[in-house]
């Protein structure tokens, strides 16, 4: 899937992202890195309101599971089933999040107990980039159910 193909799915499927102005800046099954202006998500300091840093990050993470299961051949919903964030300074400006897998996460482990039990976990970060600095750090834990057509 190239960037503006997800963009668009993302603008559609999650609109939120929509109303963030989220652009996808790259996306392979390692990375995905999103973008977002800070004007429509400014808070009342007139910095990065932390909900949409929040929502950026997590978006970030999504878009990997599931740019890596349609590689991967499999038709899955995706879902968030916890996350921890933490907020290192705040963001002046327009911000990114880049995420990846967690250290020591198994994706052919992954695969398998989702192919067999149609439903596997897993865990994404995602870093919070501002003027070349990490500025936040998001881990969440991803649900993928198999479609039951698949």
């Amino acid at each position: 899937m190239d960037v503006g193909a997800l963009e668009e799915y993302l603008h559609r499927q999650i609109p939120l992202s929509a109303a963030m102005q989220v652009s996808v800046r790259s996306a392979t099954v390692d990375s995905v890195v999103l973008a977002a202006p800070l004007e429509p998500n400014i808070n009342h300091k007139s910095t990065a309101f932390g909900g949409s840093v929040s929502a950026l990050g997590i978006l970030a993470a999504w878009s990997l599971v599931h740019l890596r299961l349609v590689d991967a051949g499999l038709a899955c919903e995706v879902v968030i089933q916890s996350n921890q964030m933490d907020y290192d300074r705040p963001i002046h400006g327009a911000f990114t999040a880049r995420s990846s897998l967690s250290e020591g996460s198994n994706w052919p482990g992954f695969l398998k107990l989702l192919t067999r039990k149609r439903l596997a976990r897993i865990e994404v970060h995602s870093a919070l980039i501002y003027n070349d600095l990490v500025v936040g750090r998001l881990s969440g834990k991803f649900v993928a159910f198999l479609n039951p057509a698949s």
